[in-house]
């Protein structure tokens, strides 16, 4: 099997050649960029397996080039690098979707350690070939699709997990902890408000769909659950 190829797009030299001569002695292929424009226009060969972005590049910021890339490659792993530590600028890139945040300065093993992390769980991620019917819902999870009322919704992959994991036990109640143990496994930090935001995410993509139903039903002081209908 061919190592897993990363993207670094970091503007900071030093950071850039440091970090990823670690990752290249840890087994990984290595790409970089200075700027997020280039690493864009480097898709059309194809997406890297992981992406590690920082947040304060000089073109467009790290957020922006998260949004653009999860947009043609929903399933890409992400992980920010910033010299900001705030819990807000945290959220703001888990909720985008992506896998784990680590704020300046960092130890690149630390990094690298993260980075096989999120691969594993990525890659746990075991597709089978049946479409499941849940009323108005088909589940493929071979594509990892999900189709409401006849549309496919456009999903990031933790949308996509949360959805699956709904429809695959309609009825049941699941806490927000269970939510995120499921779908952030081996998370280095976990916030309660990113399974609710995603949830919210969800909910408004399922009204474009369909405004008359809403199969979400939120359990005060319990938790979520999914409504056949």
């Amino acid at each position: 099997m061919s190592p897993s190829l990363i993207w670094l797009v970091e503007d900071e030299i030093s950071i850039s050649e440091t970090l990823g001569y670690v990752l290249q002695q840890e087994g990984f292929r290595v790409r970089t960029f200075e700027r997020a424009l280039p690493a864009l226009a480097a898709l059309h060969a194809g997406p890297p397996d992981l992406a590690i972005l920082d947040v304060g590049l000089p073109d467009i910021s790290g957020f922006e080039l998260c949004r653009q890339l999860l947009a043609k490659n929903p399933a890409l792993p992400v992980l920010f690098l910033t010299a900001r530590s705030d819990e807000v600028d945290k959220l703001l890139g888990l909720e985008m979707g992506a896998d784990d945040y680590v704020a300046k300065p960092f130890s690149p093993r630390e990094v690298c350690a993260r980075v096989r992390t999120i691969l594993r769980r990525v890659n746990r991620v075991k597709d089978s070939e049946s479409v499941i019917k849940v009323g108005s819902f088909e589940l493929n999870t071979l594509a990892a699709s999900v189709v409401w009322c006849g549309v496919p919704l456009k999903l990031t992959r933790y949308e996509y997990l949360l959805m699956k994991m709904l429809l695959e036990a309609p009825g049941r109640v699941f806490s927000r902890q269970q939510l995120m143990d499921h779908v952030w496994q081996d998370a280095q930090e976990s916030f309660d408000r990113t399974v609710d935001t995603h949830i919210k995410t969800l909910r408004a993509k399922l009204r474009e769909v369909n405004p008359a139903l809403s199969p979400i039903n939120t359990h005060r002081g319990l938790g979520y659950s999914l409504v056949v209908c």
